[in-house]
């Protein structure tokens, strides 16, 4: 008799999102620019001394970065994942206003979206502090990142979509993503979704593009498609910044 999948151990703590997307007025490249250089050794200067003091603080900080999409746009341009021991509260205005750096000068505001997440398939991601400057923020690559923004139909049940996601669905993505050579995969659910534009969000790591393309034609449909709208783009990436790892 066959065995349903188990739901998996969240990561403690939350995972906190912050979708970013840049100015009309700013391309992308400055916006890149002050991200790494300006603001990300602002928020670890942040968390260092709140550490340092015993004040709550996160304990990881990563960016990944957005490619366009097939049409050439870029919805988001990236995604700050901080980590920390609790959700943090809906603060009463988004980050950026007023702004505080050259980066949030040049971004649109954008608010905190608390998370929990399930490392579903943990493979290698390694990090490597730079040398010849400060260790971070650095940067890693060499991979092909797919990262899908996930909306809710509307009036559904989200512990039953919730608890789908992370057996028979997440089962059936393993499988595919192991026939194809697929290394990691993690997923967020927002803890409060009836309060959030998103349901949560998926983050599949594979060794490049034909791999990911592979996956795409081979995953069997598994009746996700009955809790969430699938017209929003996936998102490609092959570049993260690591601000504490």
């Amino acid at each position: 008799m066959a065995h349903s999948p188990s739901i998996p151990t969240a990561t403690p703590g939350a995972k906190m999102m912050y979708l970013i997307k840049r100015k009309p007025t700013t391309s992308r490249e400055e916006l890149v620019a002050h991200w790494f250089a300006n603001h990300m050794p602002l928020v670890i200067e942040a968390q260092r001394q709140a550490a340092a003091a015993g004040r709550l603080h996160a304990t990881r900080y990563i960016a990944t970065l957005f490619k366009p999409v097939a049409d050439g746009t870029h919805p988001w341009d990236g995604v700050a994942q901080l980590y920390w021991g609790r959700a943090l509260p809906k603060p009463k205005a988004p980050f950026g206003i007023p702004p505080t750096d050259s980066f949030q000068e040049r971004a649109e505001p954008y608010w905190q979206w608390a998370t929990t997440e399930y490392v579903i398939i943990d493979g290698p991601l390694p990090t490597a502090p730079l040398t010849l400057n400060a260790p971070f923020p650095t940067t890693r690559s060499g991979f092909c990142k797919a990262t899908r923004i996930v909306t809710a139909k509307p009036g559904i049940d989200y512990a039953q979509f919730y608890e789908h996601w992370l057996t028979v669905h997440a089962q059936n993505v393993i499988e595919t993503m192991r026939s194809v050579g697929g290394f990691r995969y993690v997923v967020s659910h927002s803890i409060a979704p009836r309060e959030e534009p998103y349901a949560g969000m998926s983050e599949l790591y594979f060794p490049n593009e034909d791999a990911l393309a592979q996956f795409t034609t081979r995953l069997p449909p598994d009746g996700i498609e009955r809790y969430v709208d699938l017209r929003l783009p996936m998102l490609g990436s092959d570049t993260e910044m690591v601000g504490i790892p």
